[in-house]
């Protein structure tokens, strides 16, 4: 097996390819030990000491380190995966639930073209590219012409975060979508 390593524009996250599906649906943030039961694969990589953010993508896994160095810890961390993928095991736990339940969007009912807008924008011409550097980013609401946002796996603390929301993100909306005046991060 051959994991490919990237990095990130979060100099504290590394993104790691094992070569094929991770998630089949969503994708899943874990910030603590406690948080990663619900996957036997980041409950191993959370063993490993200096990491402290685990997210599981589609086709990928970004690890977040609060310290060491890259040298040190990567090695630890190609192991772990590796040894979960030859094993077979789940990724997931089967009791994990279904990801970010607990969120609920919020939007009047009258604005609910301009939020389908919005997620479909979101959806075809920002999520690849977030994930393309080892996150992702999921909509959380509409009001006062201001789209909520929360940034999820590398763009977490990223950074460049706040420039690709408010230069990035932001201009593609309001470009597209007269009724939208800023994005803000939740």
């Amino acid at each position: 097996m051959f994991i490919q390593t990237e990095s990130t524009p979060n100099p504290a996250t590394l993104k790691f390819l094992p070569g094929g599906p991770v998630l089949e649906n969503g994708s899943r943030d874990m910030a603590s030990q406690d948080e990663a039961r619900i996957s036997p694969l980041a409950s191993a990589l959370f063993t490993i000491e200096g990491v402290s953010g685990v997210f599981l993508g589609p086709d990928f896994i970004s690890v977040t380190k609060s310290s060491g160095e890259w040298q040190h810890l990567k090695p630890a961390i190609l192991g772990a995966i590796m040894e979960h993928f030859m094993s077979g095991g789940p990724i997931l736990s089967p009791d994990a639930g279904e990801p970010d339940a607990s969120q609920k969007e919020f939007f009047a009912p009258e604005h609910a073209e301009t939020v389908a807008a919005i997620k479909e924008l979101l959806e075809n011409q920002v999520r690849p590219a977030v994930a393309n550097d080892g996150g992702d980013i999921v909509f959380r609401g509409f009001k006062d012409g201001v789209v909520y946002l929360h940034m999820k796996g590398a763009c977490s603390g990223c950074p460049s975060s706040t420039a690709t929301l408010k230069r990035g993100i932001q201009n593609l909306l309001c470009h597209y979508l007269p009724d939208v005046k800023s994005v803000e991060q939740v």
